[in-house]
């Protein structure tokens, strides 16, 4: 079986890693490649910092600093007190000396004339991951947010990383801009992973800007799809609460309740234009099964929490058990 998955963030890394343990355990000779969301990236201290793909590095590599939930483990932070000091990064976003040593030779190699999507292949050299990992294009397609309330119609607008790590999402936002949106093309390895696959999977991330930010790249709707393969949704809100980080600010911004059954709707359904075939919510959100079936969704009440391998591999089971089901 061959299955992609688009994904980003801590908790799309989490998921990521329970499809591959799923695979691993009882579905052999399966591939897993996984389009990893590239909105989040931004340069710092001449650096670029790609947090989302390195977060799922690290976590399918087994270097994840599980208890801070990001980052490396064993990490010291010498370096980054000298950046402080400098003033050339901001004392609210720290990187840890193991992590520039990532960014460093990121951007050592594209300064050399490497892709994006030569990088991720190198980077992933390094360790045996079990998937393979591709960003959702090699444009610089950064995502800000415009901040809500501004007076004298002034706009006031910040990188999303500011606005995330600085100000834990508490400036209420109007809207989220991914400059350089309109000259971005699926990567090469986003293509070749689509081709002929036979479930795609859109992993428990941020549905606006995860989730949202690889599928507004132009043609990547449309590539998702284009195949015959079943896409298979899974909710990253759980009765009536994401399952991680912000997304209600997020959702809020773009007027879609943080809510399993609204999300679901948000996406689409892919008959009608949308994207999804089928949808998994928690069992904290059984009575939205019925509606959502009503409308044409394929959904099942399933345990969502991913509290360790085991609970993860399990949701993975259940997501390409619900996928096989729809295949043609």
């Amino acid at each position: 079986m061959r299955i992609v998955v688009v994904a980003g963030g801590v908790g799309g890394a989490r998921f990521v890693r329970g499809v591959r343990e799923e695979v691993q355990r009882h579905r052999p000779g399966s591939t897993v490649d996984v389009i990893v969301n590239t909105g989040d990236d931004w340069w710092l201290a001449g650096l670029r910092i790609a947090p989302d793909f390195d977060s799922m590095l690290y976590t399918l590599s087994g270097q994840n600093d599980e208890e801070r939930g990001w980052g490396r483990v064993g990490e010291t932070e010498r370096v980054s007190a000298e950046l402080h000091a400098y003033g050339v990064a901001p004392e609210w976003f720290t990187l840890g000396d193991l992590d520039l040593g990532t960014h460093i030779a990121r951007s050592a190699w594209q300064r050399a004339g490497a892709t994006p999507s030569d990088v991720a292949r190198r980077l992933q050299e390094r360790w045996p991951l079990g998937v393979t990992l591709h960003p959702a294009t090699d444009e610089e397609v950064d995502t800000h947010v415009q901040l809500a309330g501004d007076s004298a119609g002034e706009v006031r607008e910040l990188h999303f990383q500011e606005w995330w790590t600085r100000y834990r999402a508490a400036l209420p936002a109007a809207r989220f801009v991914q400059h350089g949106i309109e000259r971005a093309v699926p990567s090469p390895g986003v293509l070749d992973a689509l081709l002929d696959c036979d479930t795609i999977l859109i992993a428990p991330s941020n549905p606006v800007v995860s989730i949202g930010t690889v599928l507004a790249v132009p043609g990547m709707v449309e590539a998702l799809t284009a195949e015959a393969a079943p896409i298979v949704g899974v909710s990253p809100i759980i009765g009536g609460s994401s399952v991680r980080g912000m997304a209600e600010a997020c959702l809020s911004a773009i007027g879609v309740q943080t809510d399993a059954a609204a999300v679901a709707r948000h996406y689409g359904l892919r008959r009608d234009g949308g994207l999804l075939d089928g949808w998994l919510v928690g069992l904290e959100d059984a009575t939205a099964v019925d509606a959502l079936e009503s409308e044409g969704f394929a959904a099942r009440a399933v345990p969502l929490w991913m509290r360790d391998l085991d609970t993860s591999a399990a949701l993975a089971a259940e997501a390409l058990d619900l996928a096989l089901a729809l295949r043609p």
